[in-house]
């Protein structure tokens, strides 16, 4: 319908079939052929015929506004989705995990930033359970996590490697330790995160790994947020376990000291809807996630 209401514009300014179809780069009788077809369409004759001249009826008067603009429009449409493909235009729903959103994610946005100026995003934070649901209910465009997620409908793609440390204030007993066995772990007050929370669920697993029934531990407090967690040991509320980006400026400070026991380390993994059309906007996000720095480990090859 584009086409035809396209070649009628043409024939409708010049009065002249064979100049529009000149200017349109196409022969005499095709465009002959698509004014008879658009009349047959509409039911109603847009040119009369006046000996060796055309005319517009009325009906081709009313029409030819109508058609420029729906032209126009079409012409808009096609430019706005240029934009999206040349990352002219466009915008990113992104839901991340605390510790991401807080301490890994600022500087890669603003590297985002400055090779897509145009290219809009919004973020919000919460824990990994929370981020996940976003991204499987169409509320985020990708999700940022640090935690595992068993989901059939979200495609997770590991972008960085973090670090867990488990830190203690100067006062507590094991801020002298130099080493220390995973079978002790038991024997200190904690603070964690709360249930949902990537953090939590990776120390988890790491007890696991060891040994240990996580639910053994002496949970003095459990908290909401990293910040509220770390102040609450730098109080001397016990032992916790976080990730290396949110301990250390403290751990600098001598605010906290960093026990060493063994912990594995942990994906930051990108999770995305695998049933629905990934963004240019998106990919180009994925691809400044996954770019080596700030101490993180080289990312695994992207899936394809």
């Amino acid at each position: 319908m584009l086409e035809l209401m396209r070649v009628f514009v043409a024939v409708a300014e010049r009065l002249h079939v064979t100049q529009a179809a000149a200017a349109l780069n196409m022969t005499q009788s095709a465009a002959s052929a698509a004014i008879r077809t658009l009349e047959g369409r509409l039911d109603a004759v847009l040119f009369d015929r006046v000996g060796r001249h055309i005319e517009l009826t009325e009906a081709g008067r009313v029409l030819l506004p109508e058609a420029r603009a729906v032209l126009r429009r079409a012409e808009k449409a096609e430019a706005a989705l240029g934009e999206l493909a040349t990352l002219a235009r466009g915008h990113v729903r992104i839901y991340a995990s605390q510790t991401i959103a807080g301490y890994w994610l600022p500087a890669r946005l603003h590297r985002f930033h400055m090779l897509h100026p145009r290219v809009g995003f919004a973020l919000a934070i919460g824990n990994t359970a929370q981020a996940a649901r976003a991204v499987a209910e169409g509320a985020a465009d990708i999700a940022l996590v640090e935690g595992a997620v068993d989901d059939a409908l979200l495609a997770r793609i590991a972008v960085a490697t973090d670090r867990l440390v488990l830190v203690v204030a100067p006062s507590h007993p094991w801020a002298t330790r130099s080493d220390l066995a995973p079978a002790e772990l038991a024997g200190s007050a904690w603070v964690l995160r709360e249930r949902g929370s990537g953090t939590r669920q990776a120390f988890a697993d790491a007890l696991r790994g060891h040994g240990i029934d996580p639910e053994t531990l002496s949970v003095a407090m459990e908290l909401p947020s990293n910040e509220a967690v770390r102040a609450a040991v730098i109080a001397g509320a016990g032992a916790t376990v976080i990730s290396h980006v949110v301990a250390a400026y403290p751990i600098g400070a001598g605010a906290l000291v960093s026990v060493p026991v063994p912990l594995p380390p942990r994906p930051f993994t990108a999770l995305l809807h695998g049933d629905r059309h990934r963004a240019r906007a998106v990919t180009a996000l994925l691809a400044v996630l996954r770019e080596p720095g700030g101490g993180d480990a080289p990312p695994p090859p992207l899936p394809m």
